[in-house]
């Protein structure tokens, strides 16, 4: 076993003082602190109290090139924290990398649980949350974007999505078009002072969104539905399986995209494009 300790910290999403007494705790003692964006994070250090810590930037590029340094300080004995700009880290942010390395490492990783516009949004929506799928980012454009929001229609779970200001009110029309009924509830900028609830059919609220300029962190909940999902051949998901992966998706993300409406689970999904894959390597 390494003799450090790699913490997962979850930080506030908009109000501060949401911060955990033990993850106030943690960023104190970390030897350094790697965070997505080093000003948010020199503002939450600033607010603690906490002067002189060290900070180091980890972003999607920094941290293909930055694991090994890091997992190497861990079994050196140095005590890292990892923040996200809000909530908890990983969660559509970078770190599964530098997590992944030191656990295989034998390094001792400690997550600290706190603020989460996932969860916040869930409860406050007021949909079952016995059973919920978290969608993430919608990709931008192409066929990624469509089979993304086509496959929403036909899950039956209730559904949360981030999306950017700038893009919501498109992708609420969007979504309306394919299932104009659902009702969801928008929520923008949770735990902060300009904190949003828009509830209604996607319908109503694509035609509310078209209205006004968004700003501000959002967060979508569409309820559950009603859907009956009919199990794709083998040859269906095999052509869908190729239609996605020429869009660019890895192998988990087209998976976890084709177990919403392919009637497969996204662990057969995946075993079958690595079949696949290791046919075409032959």
């Amino acid at each position: 076993m390494a003799a450090g300790q790699l913490l997962i910290i979850a930080t506030p999403i908009g109000n501060l003082d949401d911060l955990s007494p033990r993850a106030a705790e943690s960023l104190r003692r970390a030897d350094r602190i790697l965070a997505e964006d080093t000003r948010r994070a020199r503002q939450l250090l600033t607010h603690l109290g906490i002067e002189g810590a060290r900070l180091e930037r980890l972003d999607a590029e920094v941290e293909a090139r930055g694991v090994e340094r890091w997992v190497e300080a861990l079994e050196q004995g140095a005590t890292l924290a990892m923040v996200s700009d809000a909530g908890t880290p990983v969660v559509s942010d970078p770190g599964a990398a530098l997590v992944r390395a030191a656990g295989e490492r034998g390094v001792v990783v400690t997550p600290i649980p706190g603020p989460s516009a996932v969860m916040a949004a869930l409860a406050a929506s007021g949909f079952s949350g016995e059973r919920f799928r978290f969608m993430g980012f919608v990709p931008r454009s192409g066929r990624g974007r469509r089979e993304a929001l086509a496959s929403m229609k036909s899950c039956a779970e209730t559904l949360i999505l981030f999306e950017a200001p700038k893009r919501i009110a498109r992708s609420l029309a969007e979504l309306a078009q394919l299932m104009p009924d659902r009702e969801a509830v928008v929520a923008r900028e949770l735990t902060k002072v300009h904190e949003e609830l828009w509830r209604g059919s996607l319908t109503d609220l694509a035609e509310r969104a078209a209205t006004r300029a968004w700003r501000g962190e959002m967060t979508v909940v569409l309820g559950p539905a009603e859907v009956e999902i009919v199990k794709l051949s083998p040859a269906q998901l095999d052509e869908r399986i190729d239609a996605l992966l020429s869009e660019g998706l890895r192998a988990k993300q087209a998976a976890q995209a084709l177990a919403l409406d392919s009637g497969w689970s996204a662990r057969d999904v995946y075993a079958r494009i690595s079949v696949r894959n290791k046919a075409r390597d032959e």
